[in-house]
């Protein structure tokens, strides 16, 4: 029988891309995620990651293991919302990555107040550059982004994650004083 903990740090490393990441992702030490692999290795008598100059490869084994484990993540993560809402309690894990200054500017008071209103959410935040989140989501490595998302060069959803607007961060525009724009409340990007 697999383990489910075991097939979650597979997946972590796919997600991740080395051992040391995902163990970070999943709070755990690289040595626990590398021995949660080799235990799967053995139960599955495959071999699931080969070494990579300094780092690990998924074998073609692990992929299709990453496939059933993201769908077997997503059922049990359902199911504990489902009871979970059934109870009116938030409660379980929510891991949010958002770009740098949203997460430093942005996230701590969402957090704490998350913390203070919900007691049972564990919340867990990232800091990720947003053109790489948003393929976190769709793997199911993290539940929520927070990503910038320019008309200029947009931050397409893929299939099966959900995108929404927030609000519009506006920008400062800083001109030698003389200069064309000087003194205006306003510049258009045109421009």
């Amino acid at each position: 029988m697999l383990d489910l903990q075991r097939l979650r740090a597979l997946h972590a490393v796919s997600v991740h891309g080395t051992v040391g990441a995902a163990a970070t992702a999943l709070g755990y030490t690289s040595s626990a995620v590398s021995q949660q692999i080799a235990k799967l290795e053995r139960e599955t008598r495959t071999v699931l990651l080969e070494r990579e100059g300094r780092g690990v490869r998924l074998t073609d084994e692990a992929h299709q293991l990453v496939r059933a484990a993201r769908e077997l993540i997503a059922i049990v993560e359902r199911a504990e919302t489902e009871l979970e809402e059934r109870r009116g309690v938030p409660a379980g894990r929510l891991t949010v990555a958002a770009f740098a200054s949203a997460a430093r500017g942005l996230m701590p008071p969402v957090l704490a107040d998350l913390a203070r209103r919900h007691p049972a959410l564990d919340t867990r935040l990232t800091e990720v550059d947003p053109h790489l989140s948003v393929d976190l989501v769709a793997k199911g490595a993290v539940d929520l982004v927070i990503a910038h998302d320019w008309d200029i060069a947009p931050l397409p959803a893929p299939a099966g994650v959900e995108q929404t607007g927030i609000g519009d961060d506006l920008c400062d525009l800083l001109v030698p004083e003389g200069h064309r724009f000087a003194g205006r409340a306003a510049v258009r990007r045109e421009e």
